[in-house]
């Protein structure tokens, strides 16, 4: 009898030992994986500006993130069922992102009936830097501002061209 109890005591002691290094573990860290690249869509809403006119003296038309229009000089905004809005992106990224935006230089768009306009990269909504809060698209829109010369220089016309947005993940 002296014998088995030996051994249930042994069993027991072997038992523990195994369940307080399991507890152990749990509380053992690796380092966290590092953060994954961000994802950025272009989406179909591009920067557009919409209908207006201008006289001798040009001026400019801004298009703001929260989608508002406005114009400076001589410029007279137009309805005519054109639309007007910024440029809307869809970021993923793990939450807690932190995101800059660094616009790129001016740029210059030429018009279908001859002529050119510079384009400025505006602000953003939500503005530079931000922080991504949802694993799902978070949406960023950037505005700009078109500089119009006289009438001369910028007949009536579509005028298209690229710009540059660079997104730093910090």
């Amino acid at each position: 009898m002296k014998h088995f109890k030996k051994n249930t005591s042994v069993r027991l002691f072997a038992t523990i030992l195994v369940f307080q290094f399991s507890i152990i573990s749990t509380f053992i860290f690796a380092q966290e994986p590092p953060p994954r690249p961000i994802r950025v869509t272009v989406t179909a809403q591009q920067l557009t500006f919409g209908a207006f006119t201008h006289g001798a003296a040009g001026g400019t038309v801004t298009v703001t993130p929260t989608g508002l229009r406005s114009s400076t000089g001589d410029v007279i905004l137009l309805g005519l069922g054109y639309p007007f809005y910024p440029t809307l992106y869809e970021i993923i990224a793990a939450p807690g992102t932190v995101i800059s935006i660094l616009n790129g230089p001016d740029a210059i768009l030429t018009g279908s009936n001859g002529g050119s306009i510079t384009l400025t990269i505006g602000n953003s909504d939500p503005p530079s830097p931000f922080v991504t809060t949802v694993p799902n698209p978070n949406l960023l829109y950037i505005g700009g501002t078109i500089t119009i010369g006289n009438s001369a220089a910028n007949p009536p016309g579509t005028y298209t061209g690229t710009y540059d947005v660079t997104f730093v993940q910090e």
